[in-house]
């Protein structure tokens, strides 16, 4: 009972956080005529906000400290990124619910109430619905981009890519919910996954910088090269350590790199088209896993 509790709320406080953006991100790029989107990205961003709110609410003392640590829930610069954002795109955000994850404490050694188990067994459960409407709206956003009939800001291989990590989040929450943990394999699986997510966050940084910053578009071009090299090695890998251990180091680098991007947005020092929240966003997953890579 206390694997699936803890997993389950540090699984949401990371992922809820990057869906409610998700909405904020597809809501920022819409234009004036597409209101009912933008009124629609706006719901789910409440809602998911909302969820975010619940979980930081009961999460003090039930999540391990290797996610607390990781700066995968809040970094540095959230805060700011987030004022920044509200101000740019005069898109509300609670920053409430950052501050009080930035001071989350650590599980104790004590067994969790059949209470709490309860209340987050009500909490995937809401996720879930909110997953599969949210990813039914992704859909059909991506669709319309693609036959012309909508245009947004965002690149259809980013609706493709936030689309993608809506639905493996649902399959996380599903897992807990069917067997009470997420299995080995399925953890495994999760390196081909955010290799191809990092490599496609220096494809979209590429994509959205001013092109006289051509030093940082090599470096984006790098990143995404050194990605997808490990994409290919994949699937011939016989021995996983070693790719791990590839993927560990250009990890680490490429969270460097993007710590210098977020910086750089929120002081105003970078040209681009990136909103600050984006840029730590892309941080927070680049820490994300580089924790799921420490713990393999």
């Amino acid at each position: 009972m206390n694997n699936y509790i803890s997993l389950s709320l540090e699984l949401h406080l990371f992922f809820a956080r990057i869906m409610k953006e998700h909405a904020l991100f597809l809501e920022a790029g819409f234009l004036m005529p597409d209101e009912g989107y933008r009124q629609k990205s706006e719901q789910l961003k409440q809602q998911f906000e909302a969820l975010l709110d619940d979980v930081v609410c009961i999460s003090s003392g039930m999540v391990g400290n290797a996610v607390l640590k990781s700066g995968e829930i809040v970094t540095d610069f959230t805060l700011e990124a987030e004022r920044k954002t509200r101000k740019l795109t005069d898109i509300s955000i609670n920053t409430d619910i950052t501050r009080r994850s930035q001071n989350l404490q650590c599980r104790s050694d004590c067994d969790f109430s059949p209470e709490m188990k309860h209340q987050v067994k009500a909490i995937n459960q809401r996720s879930i619905r909110l997953l599969r409407e949210i990813i039914a709206f992704k859909e059909r956003i991506l669709s319309e981009v693609l036959s012309c009939r909508l245009f947004t800001g965002n690149y259809p291989l980013l609706i493709d890519h936030i689309l993608r990590e809506a639905k493996l989040y649902l399959s996380y929450v599903e897992e807990l919910e069917k067997h009470g943990t997420i299995r080995p394999e399925n953890a495994r699986n999760s390196e081909l996954f955010w290799n191809r997510i990092m490599m496609e966050h220096a494809l979209f940084i590429r994509g959205l910088l001013d092109p006289t910053e051509e030093e940082l578009i090599d470096t984006a071009d790098e990143f995404a090269d050194a990605y997808q090299n490990l994409l290919k090695k994949a699937l011939d890998a016989q021995d996983k350590t070693i790719l791990t251990c590839e993927a560990l180091e250009t990890t680490t680098k490429y969270q460097s790199f993007k710590t210098a991007g977020v910086t750089g947005i929120n002081d105003c020092r970078i040209k681009s088209l990136i909103l600050p929240l984006l840029a730590d966003h892309v941080l927070r997953e680049a820490n994300h896993y580089l924790r799921i890579l420490k713990n393999e």
